[in-house]
């Protein structure tokens, strides 16, 4: 309980609550890019298709989408993520 009362030790404790929030902030995105990435990825395995397969086509057929505009249409567009899953299977 020193942390209220000691000059000393609440500016250390803010000091070290600054480096954990940058260091939330970086977790933060890490752990959305692999929510993204698993999302994608069991869709397109539903639907008989690997993740890097389907990246990898992706880019053949010059679609410029990130992950998370995918996983986003995935949950609200599944017809339009469909369309693009039927895309690129037919790319060889």
């Amino acid at each position: 309980m020193t942390k209220r009362r000691l000059v000393r030790v609440a500016k250390e404790a803010y000091l070290h609550a600054g480096e954990y929030a940058f260091a939330g902030r970086k977790n933060r995105k890490r752990d959305f890019r692999r929510l993204w990435i698993t999302r994608i990825s069991e869709a397109l395995k539903q639907r008989g298709l690997s993740y890097s397969i389907f990246f990898h086509r992706l880019k053949e057929t010059n679609v410029t989408l990130n992950r998370k505009m995918i996983a986003n249409m995935l949950l609200e567009h599944p017809d339009v993520f469909n369309a693009i899953v039927d895309k690129t299977k037919t790319v060889n």
